[in-house]
């Protein structure tokens, strides 16, 4: 029997650890990684610029999966529409509030995504597991509505600008949730599936440290100049929880080189 791959042992030591321990370690293994990043990559901005790439990447891997293997199967539509809304909300802003580089980019990811919107709802429809795409959208918009409501920037622009800016902030984070659902009800995730969804935790994990890091190099004044109140402190825990939401998918992509299943006993999210 030949000897186990140290990844292996400690992957297999990190599974079996109750759940507070877990928790914990990947608030250990966040950090440490912070710590890194911190001390590699001079310029942090540069991390926002990363988190774009890969992002980037795993709309191209959507977009081979479309074209070339010719079905939709896996892929949550009720996801690419809420990124499609978070997008297009984020975009208004971008053009009325303060227009630079991320308008055009969240331009081309908004015209990808809804190119993948069309392409599921009416070229590959037959391939689309309508059936296991059940999450309900409303428990995700209407709480990011009554959030937006309440907590929002206090800068000096136009108040329903300042509610739509902070309302596409909460529906990114909590975007993903209807794709894991999918995934969890088939218990099949397929591999360009996967790999899209493992390209959104690191890029979202990759925008949550550029914030991070950002705070820490300003020493809390960037905070100011997003507003006062409970806004800046709502804008970094998106991030953080959109970052953990994602962060045990990719706990089990890293483990699985060839993932083809999640775990009989995977949580639902």
């Amino acid at each position: 029997m030949g000897s186990r791959r140290p990844i292996s042992v400690v992957a297999e030591w990190v599974r079996r650890q109750p759940p507070k321990v877990k928790a914990f370690l990947c608030v250990v293994a966040g950090m440490a990684a912070l710590v890194f990043l911190r001390f590699v990559v001079h310029d942090h901005d540069n991390l926002f610029v990363a988190a774009e790439a890969v992002h980037a990447i795993g709309i191209s891997v959507l977009i081979y999966k479309l074209t070339k293997e010719k079905t939709c199967a896996g892929l949550s539509l009720k996801s690419q529409e809420l990124t499609a809304l978070f997008l297009a909300v984020r975009l208004y802003c971008s053009f009325v509030m303060e227009y630079d580089i991320h308008t055009l980019l969240d331009s081309a990811t908004l015209v990808t995504t809804l190119w993948v919107i069309y392409m599921i709802r009416f070229k590959l429809k037959s391939s689309y597991m309508e059936d296991k795409d059940n999450f309900a959208t409303y428990y995700v918009v209407l709480p990011c509505v009554v959030l937006a409501l309440a907590v929002h920037p206090t800068t000096s622009h136009n108040i329903v600008n300042r509610i739509f800016w902070a309302f596409c902030v909460y529906l990114e984070a909590a975007s993903v949730l209807p794709q894991l659902r999918l995934m969890q009800n088939t218990k099949i995730v397929e591999p360009f599936t996967a790999h899209y969804v493992f390209a959104l935790g690191i890029a979202r994990f990759l925008s949550c440290a550029h914030w991070v890091l950002q705070v820490l190099d300003t020493r809390g004044r960037l905070l100011t100049a997003l507003g006062y109140g409970l806004w800046p402190s709502m804008v970094l825990l998106s991030e953080i929880v959109q970052t953990f939401i994602l962060a045990d998918f990719c706990y089990y992509y890293v483990k699985r080189s060839h993932l083809t299943s999640l775990p009989k006993n995977h949580d639902a999210y």
